[in-house]
């Protein structure tokens, strides 16, 4: 007569289909999310698979029989396979350059891969609130929630926004335009749209299925009809003032740049690369990160710089460690724009300092990584964005991972800045997939800010970048030698450039009313139920 009820396993949900119950087990779902999540970026990645990463988390979030404890643990699983796979390579950075032991050094790298869970976690458990008061409705708020969280980790003690969902989607140009609208978030936002109009379609009551996919259809054709136009019309390439750029990427090895004795080698190596570069009608020449092996203003061997500056009529960007004499005695990871007379035209002291790399937080919590305390740089953060003056105009850069920040290049921007340029030093990443995200994210930032964007290299990738995000020129990695190409300096606003994070503020305060509203309610006809076997 009837049914047996099994005893309920917090780890199996009902699917709410309004078809015949189908189990599935929740903690698989949450780690094929984090998978398809990790599997949507280079280098080992691709774009097509971000559009459904999220389809199994939701289905196991969404699920009646899925408490928001449970939600909040399935969101930091996937959150730990999302970020395990994607920022890997941190472990062998501190294991090689900062002399921690490889069992030592994975869990350190542990922790970087735990804190960014947590946002997941916040946006899985968000969801479950939001669907326990308004059920399967309630997903129609969860883009906005993962944005909230997105710019959240983007900002929370200082922010690690490496890796942000919408960076999938660079290299879809038709696709990637969005981002001159509402930045990287509303990439993001909409691959999340996408995969909740998905997962309508085997979650929640029978009634209205469709429409949420129906909405997502026409949401991304248009956005994609609505970029393909802009692409094809390419007016920033006609406008501004034309400039041809030199990259020059030196190639110099971590554990060599230091070393007095190839101090000599590597001038001399960098000097040659820039005379090939303005024989090739270069205007501006641009070095990578910490490229001069000495204190550039201090070290007498930065005259030699200042004389090839002059000899060849040729502005230089240079990246170089300044000291600036006390008390206290602090250094900076600068940015030098040298003109033709051979003067330094400005100087840019980078604002946002990687953590664990150029310097060490809650040093004193740390003392069982005693030699990776050690071996850090103990650098100070610059004030502010400096726009360069180069002649009439203006230009900034942004030092390694910087670039990550649409805030700090937008902020370049409307001081000024008519050409976005970004110098960095990868050598720290080998052949990993570090490299291949760092340039896809520092290209989302051309497309942001409707400006072409020039990257200088160490060790590569180097390369040149159009405001719509098309890549010109792109270096290898760990190979010598000059890039030259030809950029236009803009001055025309992208949407995105005039209103900045919009999106962003009004998806945190939106989550943040959702959330009031919904305090300790549940809607009744989507309480736990038992699973019926």
């Amino acid at each position: 007569m009837g049914h047996a009820v099994a005893p309920r396993d917090p780890h199996r949900v009902q699917l709410s289909t309004g078809a015949p119950s189908i189990a599935f087990t929740s903690v698989p779902l949450a780690l094929l999310s984090g998978a398809l999540l990790a599997l949507s970026f280079p280098r080992y990645g691709h774009p097509a698979v971000a559009w459904v990463a999220l389809v199994p988390l939701i289905v196991a979030v969404a699920q009646p029989r899925t408490s928001r404890a449970h939600a909040w643990w399935l969101g930091l699983i996937a959150g730990a396979v999302y970020f395990g796979g994607t920022i890997y390579w941190t472990s062998g950075v501190m294991s090689q350059y900062g002399g921690i032991a490889w069992p030592l050094a994975a869990p350190i790298a542990g922790l970087l891969v735990a804190y960014m869970a947590l946002f997941p976690a916040a946006w899985a458990w968000t969801t479950r609130v939001l669907v326990d008061r308004s059920g399967a409705a309630a997903l129609a708020a969860a883009p906005f929630v993962w944005v909230a969280t997105e710019w959240l980790r983007t900002v929370l003690f200082g922010g690690f926004p490496w890796a942000l969902l919408g960076y999938t989607q660079t290299t879809v140009l038709p696709v990637a335009q969005l981002a001159s609208v509402f930045g990287v978030y509303g990439v993001s936002a909409l691959l999340v749209l996408v995969s909740v109009g998905l997962t309508r379609l085997v979650v929640g009551p029978a009634r209205g299925r469709w429409q949420p996919a129906v909405v997502a259809a026409v949401v991304v054709t248009a956005v994609g009809a609505l970029g393909s136009w802009r692409v094809q019309d390419s007016r920033l390439t006609r406008e501004g003032t034309p400039l041809r750029v030199g990259l020059v990427q030196g190639n110099v090895a971590q554990d060599e740049k230091w070393d007095p004795a190839r101090e000599e080698e590597i001038l001399t190596r960098y000097l040659r690369l820039s005379g090939e570069a303005v024989d090739r009608g270069a205007q501006l020449v641009i070095w990578p990160e910490s490229a001069t092996p000495f204190y550039f203003e201090e070290s007498p061997r930065g005259r030699e710089v200042r004389a090839f500056a002059r000899a060849r009529q040729t502005w230089l960007l240079i990246g170089s460690d300044e000291l600036a004499e006390g008390p206290p005695t602090v250094s900076y990871n600068a940015a030098f724009l040298v003109g033709p007379d051979g003067d330094t035209k400005g100087v840019y002291r980078k604002v946002h300092l990687v953590p664990f790399g150029e310097y060490v937080p809650l040093r004193w919590l740390l003392f069982f990584a005693a030699p990776l305390v050690e071996s850090v740089s103990d650098f100070a953060a610059g004030d502010s964005v400096v726009v360069l003056p180069m002649g009439t105009t203006g230009v900034s850069t942004a030092i390694c991972y910087e670039v990550v920040y649409p805030r700090l290049i937008r902020d370049g921007v409307l001081a000024g800045s008519q050409l976005l340029t970004t110098i960095t030093n990868d050598a720290w990443f080998g052949r990993s997939s570090a490299p291949f995200q760092h340039f896809e994210m520092a290209s989302m930032r051309a497309i942001e800010q409707g400006r072409y964007l020039v990257r200088a290299a160490n060790t590569g990738i180097s390369g040149i970048v159009d405001p719509y995000g098309r890549v010109l020129q792109a270096s290898g990695l760990f190979t010598t030698g000059v890039f030259v190409g030809d950029v236009r300096l803009l001055q025309d606003l992208t949407i995105y450039a005039r209103i900045g994070d919009v999106l962003a503020y009004a998806s945190l305060a939106a989550t943040i009313v959702a959330l009031a509203l919904s305090s300790g309610r549940n809607r009744p006809g989507l309480k736990p139920q038992p699973y019926i076997d």
